[in-house]
């Protein structure tokens, strides 16, 4: 029993739910005194969920997408338009456009932003992935859909960098998104002017 009175394997489940993004102390606690409480089936539940997903869910080799088969379903639909790319920051943030309806071509996804402080460069992200992709042919115009802040705005300068001289039109999401707001939390309709209204991005000079 740790010095708090909790049994040592209910303060261990408070340490690793305390390692999840955006939970707290507090926060771990609640969560970890309603598991205890619960019933075992109920836990049992949670805990299959989480098995499952690490054994199914990977990520698609086209566009990085959470899927559990390569390509995903958005990769594999024959009704998306190919030739437009959508950049996206995280998975969150493709799921956030889905929602819109307001897309129908498909997607890549960076894995991050670019953040000087986090130590995560350019090279961190899935650049050379969507250069290649785009750089193959068929590719139109790629959309800049990063967040509209200051590592958003670096992440969209790399991205147009990366992709200038492919012939691909190069735009941003606009009207709709104000600054340094998030993709992921805009909603659908505020997505969907951002996408009606992307303007062209001027090539980033050498």
């Amino acid at each position: 029993m740790d010095e708090g009175g909790r049994p040592e394997t209910v303060e261990r489940l408070v340490e690793e739910l305390g390692r999840l993004p955006g939970v707290g102390r507090r926060t771990a606690e609640r969560l970890a005194d309603h598991l205890v409480r619960a019933t075992k089936e109920e836990a049992m539940a949670l805990a299959v969920a989480i098995r499952d997903v690490k054994r199914a869910v990977l990520r698609c080799g086209t566009c990085g997408n959470f899927a559990e088969a390569d390509p995903c379903a958005i990769c594999s639909d024959g009704h998306r338009d190919r030739g437009i790319v959508c950049v996206v920051s995280d998975v969150k943030d493709l799921i956030a456009l889905e929602r819109s309806g307001a897309y129908r071509g498909v997607y890549h996804v960076l894995g991050g932003r670019v953040a000087p402080l986090d130590g995560v460069g350019p090279e961190d992200l899935s650049l050379e992935a969507l250069v290649r992709r785009v750089r193959a042919g068929g590719v139109r115009e790629v959309i800049l859909a990063t967040d509209s802040d200051a590592e958003g705005d670096m992440t969209a300068h790399h991205v147009a960098k990366a992709v200038s001289g492919s012939g691909a039109r190069v735009s941003r999401i606009a009207r709709g998104l104000p600054s340094g707001s998030s993709v992921e939390f805009a909603s659908p309709a505020t997505l969907g002017e951002a996408l009606e209204g992307r303007r062209d991005v001027e090539p980033p000079p050498e």
